[in-house]
């Protein structure tokens, strides 16, 4: 009887240091199996459309009154460009008429004339003549082009540190940008000026249209 029971023990811890030898044999590939894994990717794809805005510029009255003692008028209006644009914008200006500056058939005013033509320069009206021109400023438009002044001028004299052009059919650019803008926009004013020389223009209402157009790079 004793010796069965030393028989079976023998059998039981047989067994238990197999068990243990296995354990330890085999563990580290049922460990590695239960650590197995795959992965996979997505690909997130969103478009942002490119977008332009132009604010509606408010109509220009300019001042003083023309007549037999004044000579020198201004005016200005503003646009606000607003764009996603990557490459940026221009903003570029031209008239409906030419000359820009009327008053239907009785009589206008001649388009800005520059010593070199499409230059802008120095205001400057010789004798005998009258004229209408335009000037601008503001963050992306180029001083080196069109001055260093952040005014029009006061009084109806033109400011002395701008430099003005006249009025073409066709668009002339008056700011660009080569990034997107701000949320806010860019604001360019343009600024307008006419004078008399020595003669008189026809009393009446002398009116010119003017188109901004923006334009995404």
């Amino acid at each position: 009887m004793k010796t069965k029971i030393i028989l079976n023990k023998k059998i039981v811890i047989g067994f238990s240091l197999l068990f243990l030898f296995f354990v330890v044999q085999f563990y580290p590939i049922v460990e590695t199996v239960i650590a197995a894994s795959a992965t996979d990717n997505v690909i997130v794809t969103l478009d942002v459309t490119t977008g332009i805005t132009i604010s509606d510029g408010a109509d220009a009255t300019m001042s003083p009154n023309l007549g037999v003692t004044s000579d020198q008028s201004i005016g200005n209006s503003s646009w606000i460009v607003k764009t996603n644009a990557a490459l940026g914008y221009t903003l570029a200006v031209k008239a409906s008429t030419t000359p820009a500056l009327k008053n239907g058939v009785v009589d206008s005013f001649a388009d800005y004339t520059e010593v070199v033509a499409g230059t802008p320069e120095v205001w400057s009206v010789g004798s005998g003549d009258k004229e209408f021109g335009y000037s601008a400023y503001g963050t992306d438009t180029a001083t080196a082009t069109w001055g260093t002044s952040a005014s029009c001028g006061a009084s109806g004299v033109p400011a002395v540190a701008q430099k003005y052009v006249g009025f073409l059919l066709t668009d002339k650019t008056i700011a660009t940008r080569a990034t997107v803008t701000p949320n806010a926009g860019i604001t360019t004013t343009i600024c307008f000026a006419a004078q008399q020389n020595a003669v008189f223009a026809a009393s009446g209402t002398y009116t010119a249209t003017i188109t901004a157009t923006a334009l995404t790079l």
